[in-house]
C-alpha cells in the first residue's frame, strides 16, 4: 500500500488507504493514486501520464530513459493528487505471459470441511505449482469443488468426501519482470506486485457476471494485443499476439511516406473502421492546421497536401483485417467460439479507433463491445477511455488485494517484505480472514 504524504484537503473524506499504480506501456507510461476512504468508497486521487521511453512490446530496451518517464508520470500523478507515494502496483502487457489452471483435491473422508483443511489444500496447491523455470505473477484460488461438483465459493462448514480447488495461475519471463521492477525501483519507488496486464483490465472492463458465464478480453496495445478466455469466474487461457496499434500507425506512415507523428494524428482524429460512400470525396489534410514546422509531402497527396479520406480508412480496415484474424485464431485455439454465445469485449489504446466494434462484430461473428474503466469518483474524462482501462484495474486490483498462494514472484523477491515463511503466514492469515 503506498503512504500519503499530504495533509487531507479540506471537504474530502478521510482516507484509510492509498493506493498507486503505473502501466509502463509502449505508447505511454501511466500513473494513478486511488483512495480508499473511511467509508469504504473509492476516490481517483491523481492520474498523469507521458510519451513512453525505453520500453518495447512491454519489454525494458533502455532502464535510464523508462527510470525517467516512470518517475516523471509518477510525479504528475503525485502533483495532482497532492499526495507522495513510495511504492505502486505495476502493470505488465509483455514478458512472454501465459496462464494455466491447476486443479488439486484432498480427502476429506465425508466429514465437515474445517478452516484447517482449506489450509492445507491451498498449500497443496501452492507446492502444485510447476513454474519450469518462469516466474509465477499470481497464483489465485478461483472456486472450490466439493467431490468433484464445482462452483463452491465457500467450503468451510460443509461436508464431503474430496475437497479440490482450481487455481488460476500466470506465468512470465523473469528477466523482462526484473528489468520493469528495477525500472520502478530506479525511480525511487517499492514494487508492490507486478500484475498481468489482462488479468488487471479485466478488474476494469469485465463485470462479474461476465467472468462467471464466459467473456474475451481483447486489449489492444501499442506493440502487443492479449487476448485473453474468462469463465467461472476466472482468466482460463492468454496468448499474446506480436502486433498492436502502432503497426497501424507504421503502415499509414508508409503508405504516405509521411511522419509517424502525422501518422498517429490522422490515425485518431480521421481513422475509421468502417468505409463510407463519402470517403472518396472528404479530402483530410496531412498535418495538424495548427503545425508551423516544414509538412511533408504525402505520397499521393493534391497540391493542398491532403489525401481522400477512403485511402486512409482502406489501409486501417487492412490493418484491423489482419488483426481480427489473429485474434479469431487465437479465440478458436482457447475454445471460445461463435458458438459458445460469449461476447467479446475489446480495451487498450487501439479500441478507441471510431467504427471499431462494429467492424470486429462483423470479423468475429460474436458480439463485441468496447471496454472501458467504471466510474469512479474523481477519475478524470480524459482517463475514462479503454487506453487506461489497464491503469485503472491496477487500482482495483490492489484495493481488492485477491488471495494469492504464490511462493515466488516480484513481491517475494527483489521488492520483498516477506521471507519465505512469511509468505505462508501470510497465506494462511488471508484464509482465516476470508473465511
Amino acid at each position: 500500500m503506498a503512504k500519503s504524504s499530504a495533509a487531507k484537503p479540506a471537504g474530502q473524506a478521510r482516507l484509510k488507504k492509498v493506493f498507486g499504480a503505473v502501466n509502463p506501456g509502449s505508447f505511454r507510461v501511466s500513473a494513478m493514486i486511488l483512495g480508499l476512504t473511511e467509508d469504504d468508497e473509492l476516490q481517483v486521487l491523481g492520474s498523469g501520464h507521458r510519451a513512453s521511453q525505453g520500453i518495447k512490446r512491454g519489454y525494458v530496451t533502455d532502464m535510464k530513459a523508462a527510470t525517467y518517464a516512470i518517475r516523471d508520470a509518477v510525479e504528475r500523478a503525485e502533483k495532482n493528487a497532492g499526495h507522495s507515494i513510495e511504492s505502486v502496483w505495476v502493470g505488465c502487457a509483455g514478458a512472454g505471459l501465459s496462464s494455466e489452471v491447476t486443479r488439486v483435491e484432498i480427502e476429506v473422508g465425508g466429514r465437515r470441511i474445517e478452516e484447517e483443511d482449506i489450509e492445507h489444500l491451498l498449500i497443496e496447491a501452492r507446492d502444485a505449482i510447476r513454474p519450469d523455470g518462469r516466474m509465477v505473477l499470481h497464483a489465485q484460488p478461483a472456486h472450490y469443488m466439493l467431490d468433484g461438483a464445482h462452483g463452491v465459493a465457500n467450503p468451510k462448514g460443509l461436508h464431503a468426501d474430496r475437497l479440490g480447488v482450481e487455481i488460476h495461475v500466470m506465468f512470465a519471463d523473469g528477466a523482462p519482470v526484473r528489468n520493469l521492477t528495477e525500472a520502478v525501483q530506479n525511480a525511487h519507488l517499492d514494487v508492490e506486485a507486478v500484475v498481468a496486464a489482462p488479468l488487471a483490465s479485466g478488474y476494469a472492463c469485465l463485470t462479474p457476471e461476465e467472468r462467471e458465464l464466459g467473456v474475451a478480453l481483447v486489449e489492444i496495445g501499442s506493440h502487443v494485443t492479449n487476448v485473453s478466455v474468462y469463465a467461472g469466474g476466472m482468466l482460463l487461457g492468454l496468448k499474446s499476439l506480436p502486433g498492436g496499434s502502432a503497426d497501424m500507425t507504421d503502415a499509414i506512415a508508409s503508405s504516405f511516406g509521411i511522419k509517424r507523428s502525422d501518422a498517429e494524428r490522422l490515425k485518431c482524429v480521421s481513422g475509421s473502421a468502417l468505409a463510407s460512400p463519402s470517403d472518396h470525396r472528404e479530402m483530410i489534410a496531412i498535418v495538424s492546421p495548427d503545425n508551423d514546422g516544414e509538412s511533408t509531402i504525402a505520397r499521393g497527396a493534391d497540391d493542398n497536401n491532403r489525401i481522400p479520406r477512403a485511402a486512409l480508412v482502406s489501409i486501417v480496415t487492412q490493418n484491423l483485417s489482419q488483426l481480427t484474424t489473429q485474434v479469431r485464431r487465437a479465440l478458436k485455439e482457447m475454445g471460445f467460439t461463435a458458438g459458445n454465445g460469449g461476447q467479446v469485449v475489446f480495451a487498450g489504446g487501439g479500441a478507441e479507433l471510431a467504427g471499431l466494434a462494429d467492424f470486429a462484430q462483423s470479423a468475429l461473428a460474436m458480439p463485441v463491445r468496447i471496454g472501458r474503466p467504471p466510474h469512479l469518483t474523481g477519475l478524470p474524462e480524459a482517463h475514462a477511455t479503454p487506453g487506461f482501462a489497464a491503469l485503472t484495474g491496477l487500482c482495483l486490483y490492489a484495493a481488492d488485494d485477491p488471495i494469492d498462494i504464490r511462493s515466488i514472484g516480484p513481491r517475494y523477491q527483489q521488492s520483498a517484505r516477506y521471507s519465505g515463511g512469511d509468505v505462508v503466514v501470510r497465506m494462511l492469515r488471508a484464509v482465516r480472514e476470508y473465511f
